[in-house]
């Protein structure tokens, strides 16, 4: 096992940021949680160090220290420096005028850190002018300098829109622009492109590659996404527990781990495989063979959006089907149509032209008593465990709220299911009683997975059900989802953007672009050999953990991209 250079005096002035022996502990109500232990790192003025681990690892308390921003209950020891100050312990006044000047962060949610009521301008021009560096006309010139930087098209308009007028790529691109906006040493990035695309991930990553380039600041990336490592990183820093594992170079780690938890965490990783393709092939044979039993089939499917009297047409002649025991991916960037779908087959949303059949019957010609009826037989996972579960109701409520809604079954019985689920989900039973924010959110998930098992589903929905999650448990929820498949021979309609995930799981994958399928058929076809340049320009996009591999397919990227 390899260490991070030791910080010694006469060198502190090389980095951009060290961490030396750094403690961390949050006093609770019960025992003190030690969530960091004995840290030490460094990112020099130009470089980017990756901080990889799973959720509770210590990696967002270890960049919070650094940014002075932990709760009064943290109690911190040791150094954070970011240059040649010790950041740890320092005055309030100190540290508020080291944010954005020497170190500054971009954090994971773009919408969280925007100001949702004043202007993208404001915003800008409020760091610039509360640090004196530019004030009126010449702030506000400096914030369009600093959008046309980041690539926001027509920056001079587009600055006096406010943060909700954006896309998500977009929203994320200013708060990059905000970060960079005082020339700081350092920029911690926090989990940077989780909730984006890979083709907007993929413009986010070369954005920061450039800027870094350009500006000479060091990077501290946050991720658990091993192909953004393998994308970014020239070192790599694996925490466990709030240890630190495994640090080294990016290929020393990523080719060549030592320590068991590294060797885990990169064996979790989905990667678009070959030996899996003659699997799915076998498979698809098998169903083909045994005739299949279709138990969702659109037609020329066409759906809108009444935006306040005008149509919108977010999907347009879409056919695709699914039968018993089989999984059809849907994939596309935001925007492409993807999980107006999904909302469509739940009811969500009119249909406004085609048909939609489950189990033969057309969704939009049924009476309002006949679709529930249809409704009952259709099972959901939605992308984000917190917000499906109602946090007033124990776990054994949020699973067996199906039941009731439908009026099936007694109390007992009803509880002897939500137990049985929670087998089949590999959750011990006694959670029952349990509220959904005692759970971590790989547990959330599966209490979500059993909820929508709940009334025996002949049709699953899963919408983006892994986004969210850690690649480790990530893992362990998509092994539980082909399980149950083969218990309870569910068809199942997969929402990703995630295309390792979709040709770990699915049989066939339908390409969204703009609201059309460019591209549909088995798995193996289309992924392994698209025709259309939308779909290579997908995969491309996607990151894989082999530095090597990822450097010749960001060049695959660049060049599809400067031909579009």
């Amino acid at each position: 096992m390899s260490h991070a250079a030791p910080v010694s005096e006469n060198s502190a002035g090389e980095y951009a940021l060290s961490f030396k022996d750094l403690q961390v502990t949050f006093e609770t109500s019960g025992p003190e949680v030690h969530a960091v232990k004995g840290l030490s790192l460094s990112v020099r003025p130009g470089e980017v160090v990756a901080l990889v681990g799973e959720s509770g690892s210590g990696k967002s308390v270890t960049s919070t220290a650094a940014m002075g921003l932990l709760p009064s209950n943290a109690s911190v020891t040791g150094e954070a420096k970011v240059g040649n100050v010790n950041v740890v312990g320092l005055d309030q006044g100190k540290m508020r005028k080291m944010r954005a000047t020497d170190i500054a962060m971009v954090f994971q949610e773009p919408m969280t850190a925007l100001n949702p009521v004043l202007t993208i301008e404001r915003q800008l021009t409020e760091a610039l002018e509360l640090h004196g560096i530019a004030y009126g006309r010449a702030a506000t010139e400096r914030a369009v300098e600093l959008l046309t930087l980041v690539g926001i098209p027509d920056p001079a308009k587009r600055i006096k829109q406010y943060p909700h007028q954006f896309s998500g790529g977009q929203r994320q691109r200013i708060v990059i622009a905000m970060a960079i906006s005082c020339d700081p040493k350092v920029i911690i990035a926090d989990e940077p492109t989780t909730a984006l695309d890979v083709t907007v991930q993929a413009e986010i990553l070369d954005l920061l590659r450039e800027l870094k380039d350009r500006l000479n600041t060091g990077i501290l990336l946050i991720t658990h996404n091993m192909g953004v490592v393998a994308d970014m990183a020239d070192q790599v820093a694996v925490m466990f527990q709030g240890n630190l594992v495994e640090t080294g170079s990016v290929d020393q780690v990523l080719l060549h781990p030592q320590h068991e938890y590294t060797q885990r965490l990169l064996a979790a990783v989905p990667k678009l495989s070959s030996a899996h393709v003659d699997e799915i092939a076998r498979h698809a044979e098998e169903n083909a063979a045994k005739g299949r039993e279709l138990v969702l089939e659109a037609k020329d499917l066409v759906l809108e959006y009444d935006m306040r009297g005008t149509k919108f047409r977010a999907v347009e002649g879409v056919s695709f089907d699914v039968a018993k025991g089989e999984v059809i991916g849907i994939v596309g960037e935001s925007g492409s149509g993807k999980s107006t779908i999904a909302k469509a087959v739940i009811g969500l949303l009119p249909v406004a032209g085609g048909s939609l059949e489950i189990n033969g019957q057309n969704l939009p010609k049924l009476s309002p008593r006949e679709a529930r009826a249809v409704r009952r037989k259709i099972g959901v996972i939605f992308q984000d465990p917190a917000a499906s579960l109602n946090p007033r109701f124990p776990i054994g409520e949020c699973i067996t709220e199906p039941m009731v809604v439908h009026k099936e079954g007694t109390k007992a019985s009803r509880i002897k299911r939500a137990e049985e689920l929670l087998d089949a989900v590999k959750l011990p039973r006694n959670v029952i009683n349990r509220y959904p924010h005692e759970l971590s959110g790989g547990q959330r998930q599966r209490v979500c997975i059993a909820r929508a098992l709940t009334l025996s589903p002949e049709l699953l929905i899963a919408d983006e059900p892994t986004s969210a999650l850690d690649v480790s448990v990530q893992a362990v929820v998509l092994e539980m989802l082909q399980e149950l498949q083969r218990d309870f021979n569910f068809a199942c309609l997969f929402v990703s953007h995630d295309l390792a995930v979709v040709d770990m799981l699915a049989d066939h994958v339908v390409v969204m672009q703009s609201g059309k399928a460019v591209e549909q058929g088995l798995v193996k076809t289309v992924l392994h050999n698209p025709q259309h340049d939308y779909t290579r320009r997908l995969l491309a996009a996607a990151p894989v953990p082999d530095p090597h591999e990822q450097a010749v397919r960001r060049e695959a990227w660049r060049a599809l991209n400067s031909g579009k």
